[in-house]
């Protein structure tokens, strides 16, 4: 297979991942409600899967750089497909065993798609694309997918049931683990460039060719689990590492906030504001699908524009651009105005600046950190920004139900702003020009 072949199933297994992702959410708290009738019950069951999620994104990634790359990617699927089969005959096991399989399953998913990101950067620069363009497009296939997921969860679940939509999510991460198995290998990593002497006689490398580029038909193949590793080291002193390496980088550290806030007030609006604001001020359940569905459409439309413009923009700007006007604008516009169209057209430009904020972020992530570190690193940033999720609904909750609506919009315009302006506040990072294409690897037919 072709160097960009490897890279499109490599994408298209993990959106098929996302895909089953989506239905589980929806069909198993169906299960739940269908098998013990309880609210409480879904929420645990809620919570089960999401905590270890978090935590193995961060804490399984020293782990998976021992085991490998690609290796943990296939075990993660296959486990996934295993317990989910097992989560399909919950309803005999017990709740309790439901809430123990769903918890294995939250922490496959967290190391098996963190590791998925890791490996997108080797083989994208293997086929000779950007990786602007790669996390932008990455990033508008994934939410497709998240919008496409909840519908087709909804219509499994009427057409086959609870349980019948759970084998079909077993049967997607089956079908995941078998893509990536097969027909992806990572690129064979570069040998170490000769040494030559200079005029002062000091030995210095020769660069012989673009990093990630394969001279030959046995390196284009690939290996296992691609970039060589650092030398062997703790399980403690790799999770640490990875965390110090986080922690002095100002850039990364500075995005990575930005997104964490981020993530709060997307979910506190999707879970608390945007529903009271629907139910208080137009009273019918159809305006949550509009203000949803235009939140969606204007993320995948500028998901189009940015992949296209994205070389050509400047990231600092953009990024803090982007963040200033995801967030606040449409807060502001829940809090300050009872018409629904002000709402929709501030809620559509609004996502037309989040479509350059996760893409800039998966980048920065690439090009900054070593080989070495990055499926550590990018776990621990994928843990800390999944974390906002959970924070954001709980404390959007809290407030609503204590100072009101409208105060708790403007209690998270607040916190929106402080978030948004720290790339700001922090000062200005050295803004990297865009990357070079590296060189096509040759193909294999």
């Amino acid at each position: 297979m072709t160097p960009r072949g490897r890279l499109a199933t490599l994408v298209g297994a993990d959106i098929i991942s996302t895909l089953g992702t989506r239905v589980s959410i929806v069909a198993i708290p169906w299960l739940v409600l269908e098998t013990t009738g309880s609210p409480t019950r879904m929420g645990i069951v809620a919570a089960a899967e999401t905590v270890p999620y978090i935590l193995s994104s961060a804490l399984a990634a020293p782990l998976a750089d021992r085991v490998g790359l690609r290796r943990t990617s296939v075990v993660a699927d296959a486990g996934s497909a295993l317990v989910m089969a097992a989560v399909a005959l919950a309803p005999q096991l017990g709740f309790t065993a439901l809430v123990l399989l769903v918890a294995v399953a939250g922490g496959l998913r967290g190391i098996g798609d963190r590791v998925k990101h890791v490996m997108l950067r080797p083989v994208a620069e293997s086929a000779g694309v950007r990786l602007i363009r790669l996390t932008s497009a990455y990033d508008g296939l994934s939410r497709g997918a998240t919008l496409l997921g909840a519908a087709l969860a909804g219509l499994l679940v009427l057409w086959f049931g609870s349980t019948g939509a759970i084998v079909i999510d077993a049967v997607s991460f089956a079908v995941c683990a078998l893509l990536i198995a097969v027909f992806v290998r990572l690129p064979a990593p570069a040998a170490p460039a000769p040494a030559t002497a200079t005029a002062t006689g000091t030995a210095t490398a020769t660069a012989t060719e673009a990093p990630g580029t394969a001279t030959d038909d046995s390196a284009t193949a690939g290996t296992d689990d691609g970039p060589a590793k650092a030398p062997r080291e703790s399980y403690l002193d790799a999770l640490r590492g990875g965390f110090r390496y986080l922690r002095g980088d100002n850039v990364l550290l500075t995005m990575l906030l930005v997104i964490f806030g981020l993530n709060m007030v997307a979910n506190a609006s999707v879970a608390v504001f945007i529903p009271l604001w629907v139910a208080e001020v137009l009273g019918s359940p159809a305006g949550l699908g509009l203000v949803l569905g235009a939140f969606a459409a204007g993320g995948l439309v500028g998901n189009l524009l940015f992949t296209w413009l994205a070389p050509r923009l400047p990231r600092y700007l953009t990024f803090v651009a982007g963040a200033a006007i995801s967030g606040t604008p449409r807060l502001l516009a829940l809090a300050l105005s009872d018409e629904l169209v002000i709402v929709l057209v501030v809620t559509f430009v609004s996502a037309l600046g989040i479509a350059a904020v996760n893409p800039l972020l998966g980048v920065a992530l690439y090009e900054r950190v070593p080989d070495a570190l990055q499926t550590r690193v990018i776990g621990i940033a994928g843990a800390v920004g999944f974390t906002g999720l959970p924070i954001g609904a709980l404390l959007g909750g809290w407030l609503t139900t204590a100072f009101g609506l409208t105060t708790a919009l403007l209690v998270f315009v607040a916190v929106c702003l402080v978030f948004t302006a720290l790339p700001l506040l922090r000062g200005r990072p050295d803004d990297r020009s865009p990357e070079v294409a590296p060189t096509p690897a040759p193909a294999l037919r």
